[in-house]
This record gives structure tokens, sequence and C-alpha cells, in this order.
């Protein structure tokens, strides 16, 4: 089976504009979450998200692109454009035939969608702009990274809510190894911090007023951000042939349905994506030092994973480093899964492992070791990522050390 490495990554998020700043702003344990700056704030019950603030897009893309470009599809291209760089990748002519795209999202266009049904149906306006359409899509953004970079083999979106960038990276995964392409941009991006995205939010009463405590007993809720991360997946014998620098190796990988509850959680299913993503990777249980969790800071996700966690581990399950980096730069949604990709590298190439931040009550529930509130030094062979998504759909990733 042809192995795959990541060799590029790219981040604009909640934490940071880019790598290195994101990763640092891990280590330091920082919350980018706070009071919302969006229009009509003042009608919302939930007030507080983590925005990427500093942001003008004006500063990366011109009048004209605007047009075309929604947030969303802004964080996937400058994300694409980092992680290229590092990457060091030259796809121009006939290379580009065997790369693609693949990005999870779940709303897509969801600020220009608020944005025109507002001008339609409060402000009376009969006409929207004719580009609206190519804005709002979900595939605009993997779209506009394949015209961007030239890539011409397989592009698409998935979009499967939280999971959405955990199960895109595990195509693109799926695509190298079956020998349909030899580089694949791929993760998440997202943008819903808008009224409508809010507010539609609110109705499910799992969001909380004043902050997310992953696994801690007084949590109450999650908090959303926004954001995105693009990886280059790329074949190793191609990666070493051209003298990359590999950052990690893509493992394994599983997904699974609950097929249960269309909101609620189960530890089943959960527990059967991470063993095949062990599988996947013939990696056993006693390699995997350290898990990045779904960890929402509802009751009941956080219980449902903790017990997954011993299911799948045992033993071993003590010996775990666990944490959540949604108390620092929120709950992204589609995109999530791409930006906490960033904490497995970072365990695996700098020995650092992301803290569970605000984490001040212990919840008997909730026993593993989850990090608690500060960055610790240790070495980590095999990391995971958990993805666990309304609709009862999971998606999990296993990365190893270069």
């Amino acid at each position: 089976m042809r192995r795959v490495v990541i060799t590029g990554a790219g981040t604009i998020n909640p934490l940071g504009h880019d790598v290195p700043a994101t990763l640092a702003a891990m280590q330091a344990g920082t919350c980018a979450i706070g009071p919302l700056d969006i229009r009509d704030v003042d009608r919302l019950q939930i007030q507080i998200g983590a925005q990427v603030r500093g942001y003008d897009e004006a500063d990366h893309f011109s009048r004209q692109d605007l047009t075309l470009y929604d947030r969303f599809t802004q964080f996937a291209l400058l994300s694409a454009a980092q992680a290229m760089g590092q990457a060091g990748l030259d796809l121009s002519g006939d290379a580009g035939e065997r790369a693609g795209v693949i990005l999870g999202t779940s709303g897509g266009g969801l600020n220009t969608q608020d944005d025109n049904y507002r001008a339609v149906y409060a402000e009376g306006k009969n006409r929207v702009h004719p580009f609206i359409v190519p804005r709002l899509m979900a595939n605009a953004a993997a779209s506009h990274v394949s015209i961007r970079h030239n890539l011409r083999g397989p592009v698409l979106t998935i979009s499967t809510a939280c999971a959405s960038s955990n199960h895109a990276m595990g195509q693109a995964l799926g695509m190298i190894r079956g020998g349909m392409a030899d580089v694949m941009l791929t993760g998440g991006t997202e943008a819903m911090l808008c009224f409508g995205g809010i507010k539609a939010w609110e109705g499910l009463r799992v969001m909380s007023r004043d902050g997310c405590r992953p696994f801690s007993a007084d949590r109450n809720g999650m908090v959303q951000g926004e954001g995105g991360a693009v990886f280059v997946f790329e074949e190793r014998e191609h990666a070493l042939a051209r003298g990359a620098n590999i950052l990690c190796e893509v493992a394994g990988f599983a997904m699974s349905s609950d097929a249960a509850d269309i909101v609620t959680p189960s530890a089943e299913g959960a527990a059967r994506a991470m063993r095949g993503a062990l599988a996947d990777g013939g990696i056993a249980l006693s390699d995997v030092g350290y898990i990045n969790a779904h960890g929402t800071g509802t009751a009941v996700n956080d219980r449902t994973e903790t017990q997954a966690i011993h299911d799948v581990f045992g033993a071993h399950a003590d010996a775990l480093q666990v944490s959540s980096t949604k108390a620092m730069h929120g709950h992204l949604i589609g995109g999530t899964g791409a930006v906490e990709l960033l904490s497995c590298i970072m365990a695996l190439r700098d020995g650092v492992i992301a803290p569970t931040i605000g984490l001040s009550a212990p919840d008997p529930a909730c026993d593993l070791d989850y990090v608690a509130n500060t960055a610790r030094q240790a070495r980590v062979d095999v990391a995971m990522s958990n993805a666990f998504a309304f609709g009862g759909l999971n998606a999990v990733l296993a990365l190893r050390r270069a």
C-alpha cells in the first residue's frame, strides 16, 4: 500500500493567521473566545464566539476576487497558499493532473447566504448579485484552491457537519493510497459567525454563554469559532524523491455511523471509528501517546467520548494524554478537525501537548489525563484526532511521527 505523508500545512483561525502563530498560542494556552463583533449581535442570546480578528480581506484579495470569495473561501485560499509554500511543490503543467483537492465544510458560503436573505426579505430588494450562487456553493473553496494551484485531479467537497474536515482528509488519504493522485490538498474551512448562523445554533440549546470548558464538571456548552486549515498530503516516495521536509505520516483512518440518533452521540460508534483507524494503520494500543479529543464542552459529548476511549484502550487509557483545543479556538464546525490536526503535528514533531484550558472542576465521568490548563512536554510516536458529528457520523485520523 502506498504510504502518505504531510509536507505542508497552512491555517488562519482565531488563534493565529498562520501555523507558527497558532502553535505558539496553543502552547501558551491562549483563549481566543470573546464578545462577538457581528451585525445585530444585540438580538442574539449567545454573544460570544471565537472570531478571526485583525483580519481585513482587502489586504489579501482584490475587489474583483471578493465578488467571488465568501469568507470561508478566503480562509481556504490563504491556508492552501501557506501549505503549498511550505511544501515547495511545483504543480505547473502536467504535474497538476496528479494532484487534487478535498475540503470539508458544513455551512459553505453562509455569510453570503445570510446577507442576501437579509437583502431580499428584510430590505425588500428584488435583485441580487449574479455571482451569489458561485459564492455560497459549498464547493466554492475547493474549486478556487484548484484553480489557484492548477490542481486538475480529483476535486470535491465533503459536508458532514463537525466531521467534515476529518472525512475530507480521510478521503484524500484513500485517493493517494489508491493511486488516483500523488498529491492532495485537504482540510477544512468554515465561516458561520453571522447572525443567522448563531441564531440557528441557539435553537439547539447546546451553546455556552460564558466559555468552553471541555471535560470540566462546570462545563455548560460549546462555543462557535471560524477559520480553516489545509495540508499537503503526498505519496511518501514522491515526497522523498524531491527532498521534501516531511512533517509526519498519515498512518490510519476510519469512519463509522452510530445509526442511532441525529444529535445524541454513541460511545459504541465512536469506539468503532477509533479501533478502525488503529487497525488501518497497523497501530498497537500502546503506541498511541496523544489523542486530540472532539471535546466540545457539552455534558453528553464529553462523557460519551471519555467512555469510548476507555472502551478502546482499556488499561492503556490511563497512560494516554488527551486534550481538547476547542476551549482555545472554539468549535469551527466543518473546519475544526483540520485546525485540531495541527495540535497532533505539534505533539509528534515538537513534543508539546496542547492543553485543555478552563478545566477547573474534575468530573467523575471524565477521568482521563486531559492535560489540564498547561501545555506539556512529552515524546509522542502516534497521535489520533477524533471528530464526531451530528447525524452520528464519526471520523478518526491516526498520525505517526516521521
